[in-house]
């Protein structure tokens, strides 16, 4: 079983969009797969997306399952484990589990969610006081942080791939997520804010250029190196949102070539980080999905599975251009090609 992560800690970054778009089309491409997608945030985003968006009904089955006698979502299962913090209880996995497919026709059947929930923010403050508790013979922290490891252990052989879409906080959910994580999708805007950002990335998951030592023997890294546990490493950088004005002397392209120059000088002093041992192995550019991608995140839909022409969203019909839609199409499949 393969685990991708898709994160950063800036917002707004086209992070789940990119993640629904990339887990459907690597399932459809890949139909004798089966894969898991989890959505590790409060915002349940890509549940939403995955189970119909806006304008399908997407919104109305997440309150459904969040309400249901098990709610089969992410904060379900942590709730499940806040009695037992430090080993496993006896459960069952796929009680937590949904089929997309079953509401959305849009989307593969070889596609199950473990979905997002609001709980989450709730449960944060309670979770990290656990993870943070002095118990002889017990590793608190690594025994909470692996609360996801332990739910993907019960189905391990059930899923060749899986998709974990992260929110944006380093907060100890963020932690748990990306502890699970293999390799790392890390989307960027030109924008200089994304340089800083992917900048505090490194920082955050493999404790690069902290501001003091001090912080050190308290990182994210130094602990789970300390338990002998892997950290992810860095797949692809995926340069989102492009436009068709960046030329080659704007201020856009001046950024991106920055973040190309930092991840250079990176994989020279740090190369046990990344997946790839050039840039050009690991950078993605993926242009800006513009009125397609509307159309498809509120209609919960694939671009593979979207026909062009005029779609209604909320009540207004909506020109969906088909070269424009191929280009989505071939833009996601580059990616997806690259898992």
């Amino acid at each position: 079983m393969k685990i991708y992560g898709f994160w950063n800690n800036k917002g707004g970054t086209g992070k789940t969009s990119l993640s629904f778009q990339t887990a459907t089309a690597y399932a459809h491409a890949h139909p004798d797969e089966k894969i898991l997608t989890v959505d590790v945030c409060p915002q349940a985003n890509l549940s939403e997306l995955l189970l119909g968006g806006l304008v399908n009904g997407g919104s109305t089955r997440l309150l459904e399952i969040q309400g249901g006698l098990v709610r089969a979502t992410i904060g379900g299962y942590f709730q499940l484990r806040l009695p037992s913090p430090y080993s496993p209880p006896t459960f069952d996995p796929r009680d937590f589990i949904t089929h997309p497919s079953d509401f959305n026709d849009a989307i593969p059947t070889n596609i199950d969610l473990l979905a997002g929930d609001p709980l989450l923010e709730l449960q944060a403050n309670a979770i990290s006081t656990l993870a943070n508790n002095q118990i002889p013979g017990t590793n608190s922290w690594i025994a909470v942080i692996d609360w996801l490891s332990d739910f993907l252990a019960g189905i391990q052989d059930e899923y060749d791939t899986v998709f974990v879409d992260a929110n944006p906080s380093f907060s100890i959910y963020t932690q748990i997520a990306l502890s699970t994580v293999e390799l790392l999708v890390l989307p960027v805007m030109a924008d200089d804010s994304s340089r800083r950002a992917i900048q505090n990335a490194f920082s955050l998951i493999y404790g690069l250029k902290l501001p003091s030592d001090i912080y050190l023997a308290y990182a994210f890294p130094t602990k789970l190196r300390e338990a002998g546990r892997p950290l992810p490493k860095v797949h692809s950088i995926v340069k989102n949102r492009l436009t068709q004005y960046m030329g080659p002397s704007s201020a856009y392209a001046s950024v991106l070539q920055s973040i190309d120059r930092d991840v250079a000088q990176l994989l020279v002093t740090n190369p046990e980080i990344f997946d790839f041992t050039v840039p050009a192995e690991g950078m993605v550019e993926i242009r800006d999905f513009q009125t397609t991608g509307v159309v498809a995140f509120a209609r919960g839909c694939p671009f593979y599975a979207m026909r062009s022409g005029r779609l209604e969203v909320e009540g207004q019909r909506i020109q969906v251009n088909e070269p424009y839609r191929l280009d989505c199409v071939a833009a996601v499949d580059n990616l997806a090609s690259r898992l």
